[in-house]
């Protein structure tokens, strides 16, 4: 079947000599997968492999036969043209976290639009700001909504976060929780925006504790989930 539909790349592997398998997050099937063939060595064709960088964001015209294996790509378009996300730095570093933490945490072959219109306006926003120090912590906690485990903030002043059950507690268990000065900062970004997570003010050491535990959080209720290896190499770019 051809679709037309909007893709954000989630990872771009080298497959022989000539060609790559992209695995994409669509807007009309959710999770796929595709071999495309001969696009390292072709300079005239339809694909371009600039087209294909992490995180990128296209229109493609695709053949799904949705059998489980690698699909087809027969065009290609840029649908939105990042001005900093590839080139800055700080924000590439963030770029090979996202996209490996989203690559082991959307495993769905269905569509989800309003997991796609997240993705695409938080990504065009990372793009936009300069104030970005506080993004991932801030994406993590909102990818969570969509992914069907997001805090229950109902007793939302209790002293404890219990990570394994999602919800505030008052009384410790053997359960891994977030207290103390980390809970000070999970609350803060609770119930916020992008547009305001430059108003919440930690220093490396707290923003690397905090991320550790969301990505425990991850752990806990995602099955299969791996740990992103483009960890350390952020935690040195945010150092």
């Amino acid at each position: 079947m051809q679709v037309t539909t909007k893709a954000i790349v989630l990872s771009s592997l080298k497959y022989g000599d000539t060609s790559l398998i992209v695995k994409a997050f669509t807007a009309s099937d959710g999770i796929k997968s595709y071999l495309l063939k001969g696009v390292l060595a072709s300079k005239k064709g339809k694909l371009k492999t600039a087209y294909f960088q992490l995180l990128s964001q296209l229109e493609i015209v695709a053949f799904h036969k949705n059998k489980g294996t690698l699909e087809s790509i027969r065009e290609a378009k840029i649908n939105y043209q990042y001005q900093t996300l590839q080139t800055n730095i700080v924000k590439n570093a963030l770029t090979f976290f996202l996209a490996e933490m989203l690559s082991n945490s959307i495993h769905e072959e269905e569509d989800n639009q309003n997991l796609f219109d997240f993705l695409e306006a938080s990504l065009q926003w990372l793009d936009t700001n300069d104030e970005i120090s506080n993004f991932h912590i801030f994406f993590l906690l909102a990818l969570s909504k969509y992914l069907g485990f997001y805090p229950d903030t109902s007793d939302k002043n209790n002293i404890y976060f219990d990570l394994q059950e999602g919800a505030f507690a008052n009384i410790l268990s053997l359960n891994p929780m977030i207290m103390g000065e980390n809970l000070i900062h999970f609350k803060q970004f609770l119930g916020i925006n992008f547009d305001t997570i430059h108003t919440i003010k930690m220093n490396k050491k707290q923003r690397q504790e905090l991320l550790k535990l969301l990505i425990l959080y991850y752990e806990l209720h995602l099955h299969g989930f791996r740990k992103p290896r483009s960890l350390t190499i952020l935690n040195e770019v945010f150092s």
